[in-house]
């Protein structure tokens, strides 16, 4: 077992886990604080419970936006069949334009010629697609195939599909629609900057933002609010500060880490790469054209969380900020790819760093702490006291006889 007061010694910052009600996997959101306080990587990150023990963890962290689709009907109005002719089957478009259309259609190990036609009124029909093979009509999973039928993009409220049966029988059509696309954006963690100074610099053409952090701050968006002018194209440049090699005394010199154009015609929000800075500046390139007017820049950090194992009404103590430390290995890893995503939440709180003194104080034994000195130092001063007493006591004593 760990030792806990050894443990917290190591570390700078804590926090703790509310108590969860049930046992099991829950999903614990960082704090953009806790990620400030630890390393880019989380390799310092550590939860231990109330004995000391270190209680395994993975990383969620979504680098994409979540994209689902979903399969739309359309509404079939006839369908007939002539024997070993023709399959006719009249459908509604919903859209006001439209590119491809969806069949869902039993399994068959046949192929089909088709013609597609369009009409707005079901009585004057014009021609879209003719005589093209329909195919590969087996799925080994399901019982049916999905088959998506290219059309030339056209706006007709109805179309037509005419199936040729002559040469095999007809083919059973369940569905007719097309996939919806929804895309969900990551979601983001406002970050807010100590102070964010801009700086007009005529003679170079350009505007200088200097953006400063309490501490080094994870940003991985970053959306500007321009109210004039009406028309603008510009590029934006973001600088970091690194230092140059040990024979240069440590100088400090500004390095480009990415760039963007602001514009106009966008809502001029920026994905940037992973930034991870206490301090940087962006500088916007106006040349011969007037400062832009920034009413607002927010900075935002991509959401991120950890899934651990937690039992119901244990108390858990978050510790990171440990340079010495490097990422964990823990055999919850080996099951992230089967693990829901869909869990209860556990909310930290409490986050707080431990000061030098009080981290000194943890770890001196009690015979070491000042009290304990000022106790002996008392207690050795009421003995001399006492002795003190006794000897002048008996001196008088002695002076009597």
């Amino acid at each position: 077992m760990l030792a806990f007061n050894g443990v917290l010694a190591q570390h700078k910052t804590t926090a703790k886990i509310e108590n969860v009600k049930e046992n099991g996997l829950h999903k614990i959101i960082l704090p953009a604080e806790i990620r400030s306080f630890s390393k880019e990587e989380l390799g310092d990150f550590r939860i231990v419970d109330s004995k000391g023990f270190e209680v395994p963890y993975i990383i969620l962290q979504e680098n994409n936006e979540a994209i689902s689709s979903s399969f739309s009907e359309c509404k079939i109005l006839s369908r007939t069949t002539i024997p070993k002719s023709r399959t006719t089957i009249i459908f509604e478009n919903p859209r006001a334009s439209i590119d491809e259309i969806v069949l869902s259609i039993t399994n068959a190990d046949v192929t089909k010629s088709y013609s597609i036609s369009g009409s707005d009124n079901q009585e004057e029909w014009f021609g879209l697609v003719n005589n093209s093979i329909l195919n590969q009509l087996e799925n080994n999973e399901n019982t049916s195939v999905f088959k998506t039928l290219p059309l030339p993009l056209c706006s007709y409220r109805y179309l037509k599909i005419e199936l040729n049966d002559k040469k095999t029988l007809p083919i059973n059509v369940l569905k007719i629609g097309f996939f919806t696309n929804k895309t969900s954006s990551l979601k983001v963690a406002a970050i807010f900057a100590k102070s964010t100074r801009i700086l007009q610099m005529p003679a170079e053409k350009k505007t200088r933002i200097y953006c400063i952090f309490d501490r080094p701050q994870i940003i991985n968006q970053i959306d500007f609010t321009i109210t004039s002018p009406n028309l603008f194209q510009r590029n934006a440049i973001i600088f970091i500060h690194k230092k140059k090699p040990s024979n240069q005394k440590g100088a400090i010199f500004p390095e480009i880490f990415s760039n963007f154009e602001l514009n106009s015609n966008t809502k001029n929000s920026f994905s940037i790469p992973q930034l991870f800075e206490k301090e940087f500046f962006i500088e916007i390139e106006n040349r011969d054209n007037p400062p832009l007017n920034l009413e607002k820049i927010q900075f935002f950090q991509n959401q991120i969380a950890v899934i651990a194992d937690l039992r119901a009404n244990e108390k858990y103590t978050i510790l990171t900020e440990n340079p010495k430390l490097q990422s964990p290995e823990y055999d919850l890893e080996n099951f992230k790819n089967s693990i829901n995503n869909n869990l209860p939440e556990a909310k930290i709180y409490d986050i707080k760093q431990i000061s030098s003194k009080e981290k000194t104080l943890k770890n001196k034994s009690f015979w070491q702490q000042s009290w304990f000195m000022w106790l002996c130092i008392s207690l050795g001063g009421i003995v001399i006291a006492f002795f003190t007493k006794s000897l002048v006591k008996d001196m008088r004593d002695n002076a009597s006889i």
